[in-house]
């Protein structure tokens, strides 16, 4: 299991890790409007997949940005973002922000992605910050947890992922 801290104090974390060969695992997750929505509402298409505790944080608003930016250039990727957030206010800071070119989904009701990802902080009840690159044939790709929740991912070795994939 990955090791991480918050605030440079350990964390747990629930569920199992995801790695690079493994079949991504399905999961539920809440879009803007209370629909329900799986990995497989976007088979055949490269997936990125963008983890944030609260979309209301610097870090988390600097990274949901940067890959709004990148998704733009992209073709035929699916760039999603997911947090614990409540459904509405991502909607609200997703307008707020003039974000368009991802999909925010929030994994407020169980945590289906945080635990089938390996990314539910038990102690905080928030996703730990991760990113996920899942090819068009379901195999993750490339998997980075983020050894401190407060960091940024590597941004630069995601995109590269997703150019890669198929």
């Amino acid at each position: 299991m990955a090791e991480i801290t918050f605030k440079n104090n350990p964390v747990t974390l629930v569920g199992n890790e995801v790695k690079p060969g493994d079949t991504a695992p399905d999961f539920t997750v809440l879009a803007n409007d209370l629909s329900e929505v799986s990995l497989s509402d976007t088979n055949g298409k490269v997936r990125l997949i963008s983890v944030v505790p609260s979309l209301d944080t610097g870090v988390c608003d600097a990274q949901t940005r940067k890959f709004n930016e990148e998704a733009g250039k992209l073709d035929n990727v699916e760039v999603l973002t997911i947090s614990a957030d409540l459904p509405f206010a991502q909607k609200r800071w997703c307008g707020a922000n003039g974000i368009e070119n991802v999909q925010t989904l929030s994994d407020h009701r169980d945590l289906s992605f945080g635990e089938a990802f390996g990314v539910y902080i038990k102690e905080l009840r928030l996703l730990a910050r991760a990113v996920f690159v899942i090819d068009s044939s379901d195999k993750v790709t490339y998997a980075e947890y983020v050894s401190e929740a407060t960091n940024h991912p590597d941004y630069e070795a995601a995109i590269e992922a997703v150019k890669n994939a198929r």
